[in-house]
């Protein structure tokens, strides 16, 4: 059972996934990605991008920190409990789950090569009940 992204998505919404995103724009801190899990290709995981390349990402106090800038991240339901540093390669991309303390994620293993990205998830569209937009209205980092 895949809860990583609880409460964004839950067990048995269908996202709607364009494939093209990357191809015509840029990745952005917020947006949720579908990727091909960098150690067996053949699984897809969906996790939101926080850290681009380049970036210094810092966990502590239950907040992620981007290059010394608190990120405002309303979607979470719990503090992120573990803490951390990492820097994000080229080429690569860092992404946790929203349900911080039960997500296998870049924490965990590492970023994601760019090449891996499938796509960008733009909005729940099943069960109609649940649709609603994926995408954030700006960038998450506080300060900017």
């Amino acid at each position: 059972e895949n809860i990583s992204m609880e409460p964004t998505l839950v067990q048995g919404e269908f996202v709607l996934v364009n494939k093209l995103a990357y191809r015509l724009g840029d990745m952005r801190r917020g947006d949720i990605v579908v990727f091909h899990y960098p150690y067996n290709p053949e699984e897809d995981y969906i996790k939101r991008i926080l850290g681009l390349p380049g970036d210094k990402i810092e966990v502590h106090h239950g907040q992620v920190f981007v290059n010394d800038l608190g990120l405002d991240e309303p979607y979470l339901a719990v503090p992120t409990l573990y803490t951390g540093e990492w820097v994000v390669e080229d080429e690569t991309v860092f992404v946790l789950g929203d349900n911080r303390n039960k997500s296998s994620d870049s924490h965990d293993w590492g970023s994601v090569p760019v090449e891996n990205i499938v796509g960008k998830a733009l909005f729940i569209y099943w069960p109609f009940r649940d649709i609603t937009s994926l995408s954030l209205p700006a960038d998450i980092l506080t300060g900017s």
